[in-house]
């Protein structure tokens, strides 16, 4: 098994009462992490469900929380000790945090759970379970645990973060590095073998998510029609978001528009970055832009250029490091990413020096100084003041 960077913090959390709740998008590894903090719990008194299976929804779903416990207690799980319960994809169970207060407050039973929706995890949990968890957000794979995956030694990636360009060090990972943009940070997507491996599992992981994780949490009934949703919006990475537009484009009120996109936004399909603005009212008068939280399930959702996916590995990359915005004028002046309010950053595939004096101009009108390039390929005439997408992480 490959270790995640989030293994650390959630073996901590163990030692914790605390219910330990797992949520991020279908398929970035929540079981197989579940599986292994099972395997760091050294007593026996421990049993996994998965919810997933018909049998095991029959079990929450009976009315009776003393049947619930009696039927737990037939799989092998003790009340009368210490216990962990791993349950996965609570979602699919709609009183599953009933369930689990009641037990929580009842026995000495710690709680590992998953589940596919922010959404759901973070507002009906705080209703059913305050104070009683805590909540770790799982994504796909980012650069270095990506070649963690492939086996490779990271210690001189490590030591290259954030470093201005090295043609010996972009030669030695950008195989890697390409690899990562065309087809993301899935982990079975990244062991697959084959190019068309790769493509048939992520296309698989789309259906999924558009068949079961948004059919349970919506009335979107019309997977065609999701569907296309989706491949308009793959178009428009980069963009700012127009529902108007979209709505025409697609036939559905603009509310209606607005209400699947904060579903997809909070199933971890998309994120969102807001303009950099002076003050919430103008923040909400402006449009977020839109990025898919996964290059390899941007490029099999619909056609996209080769800049708008560095753009969005880029904006994937830089939303692990800290909180991004981006910047725009009315006349159109803009800055692709600012970073914690306090660094400017542009992306380009290939930098050049005037790319830089661009933006450090555009940078001075928000008084900012630190002002950094990204950019994918090396510059032929020698340009080096800026970093490598790799190097981001």
């Amino acid at each position: 098994m490959h270790k995640r960077k989030l293994f650390d913090e959630l073996e901590l959390h163990l030692k914790q009462k605390q219910a330990t709740v797992i949520t991020g998008m279908r398929r970035v590894g929540k079981s197989t992490t579940l599986k292994y903090l099972l395997t760091k719990i050294t007593h026996p008194n421990k049993l996994y469900l998965d919810l997933e299976r018909v049998e095991n929804r029959a079990l929450f779903n009976q009315n009776s929380y003393t049947d619930i416990e009696r039927g737990l207690q037939a799989l092998g799980l003790n009340f009368d000790q210490p216990a962990v319960l791993a349950l996965d994809e609570i979602q699919l169970v709609a009183n599953s945090t009933s369930v689990i207060k009641s037990l929580y407050d009842t026995y000495d039973i710690k709680f590992l759970v998953t589940g596919s929706s922010s959404f759901y995890l973070k507002n009906h949990f705080s209703e059913s379970l305050s104070g009683r968890k805590q909540i770790f957000e799982m994504y796909p794979l980012d650069f270095e645990e990506f070649l963690t995956f492939k086996n490779e030694d990271t210690s001189t990636l490590k030591a290259e973060r954030f470093q201005t360009f090295l043609p010996i060090y972009y030669d030695r990972w950008k195989g890697h590095y390409e690899e990562f943009l065309q087809f993301g940070g899935f982990p079975e997507v990244v062991l697959a073998n084959s190019e068309s491996a790769k493509i048939n599992y992520l296309k698989d992981v789309l259906n999924a998510y558009i068949e079961l994780d948004i059919k349970l949490l919506s009335d979107f009934s019309v997977s065609d029609t999701l569907y296309k949703l989706i491949q308009l919006l793959s178009t428009r990475v980069g963009s700012r978001i127009d529902h108007s537009k979209i709505s025409s484009l697609i036939g559905l009120n603009r509310n209606k528009i607005k209400d699947y996109m904060h579903l997809l936004e909070y199933t971890y399909l998309i994120q969102v970055v807001k303009p950099l603005t002076g003050g919430i009212d103008k923040e909400l008068s402006k449009q977020p832009k839109l990025y898919f939280a996964d290059t390899g399930l941007l490029r099999v959702a619909g056609q996209v250029s080769s800049g708008a996916l560095f753009e969005n590995a880029i904006a994937n990359q830089l939303a692990r490091v800290g909180n991004i915005n981006y910047f725009e004028k009315s006349s159109g002046t803009e800055i692709d990413f600012i970073l914690d309010k306090k660094k400017a950053i542009e992306v380009k595939e290939t930098c050049t020096a005037q790319d830089l004096a661009t933006l450090s101009s555009r940078a001075k009108m928000l008084e900012i100084t630190d002002v950094t390039l990204i950019g994918r390929h090396p510059n032929t005439g020698n340009f080096v003041n800026f970093i490598w997408g790799g190097s981001i992480f």
